[in-house]
């Protein structure tokens, strides 16, 4: 297991404050649910867009808008690992090291950034621009080995590409996502859309490749269809008429 290891401090005097203006917005995400609490979770999101990370301030926002304690919000905070507990490089690398990644080169492929940058498990490099996690799953086993950028997709990954990957996003020229939006976000940005507030890129390119669609592509050259509906529905008839008016 790859254990979080020390790193140097932090200068968090650079860290942006909370504004009123976060306030406000985190009261327009509290108003979308019909039990304040619900909205836990999208709000450290927020924070995250504002502070990269899950700062005591941010936690005391959350606690004081949603009456909750303050140990509520960090046990929440300190259980989901999208969450972070130090500021998160601009562009968040995550490397899948679960089973079918791992066999076709994931854990090669995270060893080679570790190296590379001279950052670990969780670890931000020193200049703030790449910081590197080891993933369990990104959810994409058919492109394996797989990273994620900010929780944009590069499919088919090596340990040379992940490289170059990280190199031109350190530039600050980082290429496409292979699938999805036409230019990869920033941290912050992408956390912003986690939070409940759209960017506009969600229908930008495409979510699934030839290798996802292979089973349905087959099913139609056999003629083969899902049973109906208890209704008589037809499994993606709705879907597929919307498509057609469009």
């Amino acid at each position: 297991m790859d254990l979080e290891m020390p790193q140097a401090p932090v200068d968090y005097s650079t860290i942006p404050p909370l504004t009123e203006q976060t306030r406000l917005e985190a009261r327009e995400i509290i108003a979308r649910y019909p039990k304040a609490r619900s909205a836990l979770l999208p709000m450290l999101h927020l924070v995250q867009s504002v502070q990269g990370y899950v700062s005591p301030d941010g936690i005391r926002l959350c606690s004081e808008e949603l009456g909750l304690t303050k140990a509520e919000v960090g046990a929440v905070a300190t259980f989901y690992t999208m969450y972070r507990r130090r500021p998160a490089g601009t562009y968040h690398v995550g490397v899948c090291t679960n089973t079918l990644c791992a066999v076709l080169g994931g854990d090669a492929i995270f060893s080679s950034l570790k190296d590379h940058l001279g950052i670990g498990h969780n670890e931000t490099t020193a200049d703030g621009t790449v910081s590197l996690e080891h993933l369990e799953c990104n959810a994409a086993c058919d492109f394996a080995p797989v990273v994620m950028v900010n929780w944009e997709f590069y499919d088919n990954q090596t340990p040379s590409s992940a490289r170059d990957l990280v190199d031109a996003a350190r530039a600050g020229n980082p290429p496409a996502p292979t699938r999805g939006p036409s230019r990869l976000c920033t941290f912050k940005q992408a956390e912003r859309v986690l939070a409940g507030f759209p960017d506009g890129l969600a229908n930008e390119g495409p979510a699934a490749g030839p290798a996802s669609l292979a089973g349905l592509e087959l099913a139609r050259e056999r003629g083969e269809t899902a049973p109906p509906f208890p209704d008589g529905t037809v499994p993606g008839a709705v879907v597929q008429q919307q498509k057609d008016e469009a």
